[in-house]
């Protein structure tokens, strides 16, 4: 065991020299310097022959280290090391699967959530999914974010599919795809998705992300719901409420007229729309589109 130790103090003082080199090239690893990255997983693998897996964790444990920085200290989110950080683990060690699933979040969500770049979450979960072939959670994810991201029913059925067939996959995944060939980009087949999702995902973003989305759902719903209202109150009344704390009086509890996170839900008095707030944490730019 005495040589493993060994083994083991020097790749630990060869983590920081390897580092330099990268570092020499980037810049200084900062949140706030998002130089060029000009290395790659193949160049890192070159410098540490034999012990891919290892600085693959530690390159994974910077990936998380980096993203948890741009999100909690940067004042302007941009992510651009975010992909090639998530290059360099998964080149180092392709099996890493949690890398893939997590990574792809990271890339995908919005900002001030995530980098906002779903093709390149897609390009992480494609390169997982040949990497590890068997893994019909990581095929589940690609269909999962060709719907949600990408807003593409027909690709994310083909795939969920496919997923369906594999070994050891989820019986609900062909009904799933069924359901998103009959129903197309409807809000309740991406509340069964994200439901999937965080029922599966251990403790950690991935089970939060989810959970959040939800919230953000019924959010959504939330303020349909009160649009509906409105426009009942107006054939009533003949005329719309001028603020949204009118509806109290026609039997609405306050509590209903706030996001689930207690946000009170904007009112457009000209045109009778209730929409989620962006001052809440569960707006998102995507609400633009029609989601229902």
């Amino acid at each position: 065991m005495r040589w493993l130790a060994l083994v083991l103090a020097l790749l630990a003082a060869a983590v920081p020299f390897v580092q330099m080199q990268i570092d020499g090239t980037l810049g200084a690893y900062r949140a706030q310097d998002e130089s060029p990255y000009l290395w790659s997983g193949r160049h890192v693998k070159r410098l540490v022959p034999g012990f891919e897996t290892l600085m693959a964790d530690v390159y994974w444990l910077r990936t998380v280290q980096y993203f948890g920085g741009q999100r909690a200290f940067a004042r302007e989110k941009r992510f651009e090391l975010l992909h090639p950080l998530i290059e360099i683990t998964t080149t180092l060690d392709p099996r890493l699967e949690i890398a893939y699933r997590y990574g792809a979040v990271f890339l995908a969500e919005p900002p001030p959530v995530g980098a906002g770049r779903p093709r390149d979450g897609i390009e992480v979960l494609e390169k997982g999914a040949a990497a590890l072939p068997h893994s019909w959670r990581l095929r589940q994810d690609l269909g999962f974010f060709h719907f949600l991201f990408l807003h593409d029913p027909h690709r994310a059925a083909e795939i969920l599919f496919e997923a369906a067939e594999m070994p050891g996959a989820a019986f609900w995944l062909k009904t799933l795809a069924a359901d998103i060939v009959g129903k197309g980009g409807d809000r309740q087949t991406a509340r069964r998705m994200w439901r999937q999702m965080y029922e599966q995902a251990e403790e950690g973003v991935i089970k939060w992300n989810a959970l959040v989305r939800l919230q953000m759902l019924d959010a959504l719903d939330q303020a349909d719901a009160l649009t509906v209202r409105v426009a009942q109150l107006e054939r009533q009344t003949g005329r719309r409420p001028r603020a949204l704390a009118e509806l109290t009086t026609f039997g609405i509890p306050p509590r209903a007229l706030a996001d689930p996170t207690g946000v009170a839900f904007e009112y457009d008095a000209a045109t009778g729309r209730v929409s989620v707030s962006p001052r809440s944490s569960l707006w998102r730019p995507d609400f633009t589109r029609k989601s229902r």
